[in-house]
């Protein structure tokens, strides 16, 4: 009984261990565009505005490192594409159980070069937080996250 015991305390430990460590590859997505950065951000706007979406901002995060630290931290570009759905974040935050999330709003995909001079775009992957809310949440994600894959099919 004892071993029983402890090879399931050791299976849950693992089974931790494992999820921990493969949790931020299933969160955070990452695709390289063929395309520079700007003209990915083009696409990506033109694919988001073409599916009802509206594009609050495109902010430069890397001009914002560059001068609140008084020039002295320099990286590559990196474009932060803040996209809105009314409907969907109206869906996804109407319940006042569901407001929390709103952190997570708007959606942005981020483009950025690495120091390689590759173009890659960052997202969230919307359905996996939907699972794990449940509910309207999840319906609203599920939505979220297919319109995602349509703004950067240009990489697929």
């Amino acid at each position: 009984m004892k071993n029983i015991v402890i090879s399931f305390v050791l299976g849950v430990i693992v089974a931790a261990m494992i999820g921990w460590n493969v949790m931020p590859s299933m969160m955070l997505k990452e695709v390289q565009s063929p395309y520079t950065v700007d003209e990915t951000v083009a696409k990506i706007k033109a694919n988001a505005e073409a599916k009802g979406w509206v594009i609050p901002s495109v902010k430069p995060l890397h001009k914002s490192i560059e001068k609140h630290s008084d020039g002295k931290l320099i990286i590559p570009p990196v474009m932060l594409v803040n996209l809105c759905n009314a409907e969907h974040a109206y869906n996804a935050i109407v319940n006042d159980q569901n407001k929390k999330i709103s952190v997570f709003m708007p959606c942005t995909i981020s483009v950025y070069e690495k120091t390689d001079g590759t173009v890659w775009m960052g997202y969230m992957n919307a359905k996996l937080l939907g699972d794990m809310f449940g509910g309207a949440v999840a319906k609203t994600m599920t939505h979220v996250d297919a319109d995602q894959q349509n703004f950067i099919k240009f990489a697929r």
